[in-house]
């Protein structure tokens, strides 16, 4: 097994990161060079294209911001797709959507190529230790033959049934996540109001049966100031889009994540989409005019 990465971002790079540990010739690329480079200095091969990466490797493993980026790695003229090998495999771990995955399916089925989908949730701090949890759609048997590469990237591994089934899990732990980070805002500033220490209330509610791992990780970096989650306003709309979507699809009334969706675009309208996503908590501090800080909190969540 010779897996190649395309796409180097948050996500891509500290996976590429980890499988280097165990696969030595691994190949990269991205559309930044300074991103190959900083993994060629780790070890890594450099593609010159995804066509030559294609060419060289199995699986060929996509990790982009969207299913257009994806697509157009993969599925366009200049496509990876074209190049590779039948009997190959195509690993996506995008966040695609359910309704994407399916309908490009059939497209590497009828050049002999396996898809699985297999996106990632936990947090990009613990994919560098390779400690996320990999949620993986297709065919079993083509899967269990993956299953070490799996085991290397993500401390657990859920095969969840057919192409689709792994990104309906995703965005719906997304939509907890993200709805999570509008309560932790929340609840912070109304322990604040009420005059709590923020450092305790942080212990206290770690220790209780309020707390998740969404707070666990996000609320140290809303107390610091950084907000450094690693995670964009972009990225969480994107997920949130796909959660409503599915709504009104499956006919059910998502009234909670269509609000929560309004607060994060009212976010992306203030500070931008590359801003990370406890904005929606700095709109709420700048809303009452006070800030939730406290000390002995890391800039970054710890990797």
């Amino acid at each position: 097994m010779n897996p190649g990465f395309i796409g180097l971002g948050q996500l891509g790079a500290r996976l590429a990161s980890v499988a280097l540990k165990a696969h030595p010739s691994i190949v990269v690329f991205d559309l930044d060079p300074s991103r190959v480079s900083g993994l060629a200095r780790q070890g890594a091969a450099a593609a010159d294209s995804v066509v030559d990466l294609a060419k060289r490797c199995d699986p060929v493993i996509t990790c982009l911001p969207s299913p257009a980026a994806s697509g157009q790695a993969m599925l366009g003229g200049s496509g990876a797709l074209a190049a590779m090998r039948p009997g190959s495999t195509w690993i996506e771990m995008s966040t695609v959507g359910v309704d994407g995955i399916r309908k490009m399916r059939e497209i590497p089925a009828a050049k002999g190529v396996a898809l699985l989908e297999a996106p990632v949730t936990g947090g990009v701090h613990r994919a560098a230790r390779g400690e996320m949890t990999v949620l993986v759609g297709g065919d079993r048997v083509v899967f269990e033959r993956h299953l070490p590469l799996f085991e290397l990237l993500a401390g657990q591994v859920i095969h969840t049934g057919d192409i689709g089934s792994a990104s309906l899990i995703k965005v719906i732990s997304n939509l907890l996540c993200l709805v999570d980070l509008v309560a932790t805002g929340e609840a912070l500033m109304l322990a604040k109001k009420g005059g709590l220490d923020l450092a305790m209330c942080y212990q206290a509610i770690c220790a209780s049966s309020g707390t998740s791992r969404e707070f666990e990780d996000w609320a140290p970096v809303i107390l610091n100031g950084s907000l450094n989650t690693g995670f964009t306003t972009d990225l969480g709309l994107k997920d949130l889009g796909f959660v409503t979507d599915l709504g009104e699809k499956y006919q059910v009334p998502l009234k909670l994540a269509h609000l929560v969706k309004a607060q994060f675009e009212a976010s992306r309208d203030k500070y931008g989409g590359d801003a990370w996503t406890p904005h929606v908590v700095k709109m709420l501090e700048e809303e009452v005019g006070d800030e939730l800080r406290a000390d002995g909190f890391p800039d970054v969540i710890p990797a």
